[in-house]
């Protein structure tokens, strides 16, 4: 059987992606969070956890969990453990992303993919590529607010993604996301029946 039309969503850290996330589902998309999967696949008794110990050591695994804190600090300062941990989670997370795709009972589904363009992941499941967007001062004032984490630590994590000038270059649509939430809402459902008349017309 096809498979429905997929949107890739994606953009920097700080963007908004869980909260634009959040109202395409409201609005009857099928959100698939990559995120979502990773964390489920490395938190409480995952099933990447044996792989990770075997290859990092049972010292990143905490209380059966992914310990995330030395793990970001082991991945940020040795860029072959990142390559390694991506090894091992990418192929599982995309098993995972297909297995929900088969089940999707939307008109499309929306793909959560915050390093879209960084890693070249599900470029072949996405029709169109949506890009949430804020000004970069807004991306440190939120991640810091949610997460703790220092300014220099947020500034190295945008370091390590594309541009903002890129994922706007590269994106099909894209939603500003500066704070507004009703504003905000009414633009992506604006985007959500834009969706809707592109697959009726194809």
């Amino acid at each position: 059987m096809a498979r429905p039309p997929g949107v890739v969503l994606t953009g920097g850290i700080g963007s908004g992606k869980s909260t634009v996330a959040r109202i395409f589902s409201r609005f009857g998309a099928c959100v698939i969070d990559t995120d979502e999967i990773s964390h489920f696949l490395t938190g409480k008794n995952g099933a990447a956890l044996s792989r990770i110990a075997e290859n990092f050591g049972a010292e990143f695994i905490l209380d059966d969990s992914l310990d995330r804190t030395r793990m970001r600090q082991r991945v940020f300062s040795d860029p072959e453990s990142k390559k390694r941990l991506e090894s091992i989670l990418h192929p599982m997370i995309r098993e995972e992303v297909e297995r929900r795709i088969e089940k999707c009972d939307s008109p499309y589904y929306l793909l959560v993919v915050p390093l879209f363009f960084e890693t070249g992941h599900y470029f072949d499941l996405a029709d169109r590529v949506l890009v949430v967007d804020c000004g970069e001062e807004k991306q440190v004032e939120r991640v810091a607010a949610r997460s703790g984490l220092s300014a220099d630590m947020i500034h190295a994590i945008m370091g390590n993604q594309v541009s903002r000038t890129c994922r706007l270059d590269h994106a099909d649509d894209i939603l500003e996301n500066g704070g507004e939430m009703d504003e905000l809402e009414k633009a992506a459902y604006r985007l959500h029946c834009q969706y809707l008349d592109l697959i009726n017309r194809s």
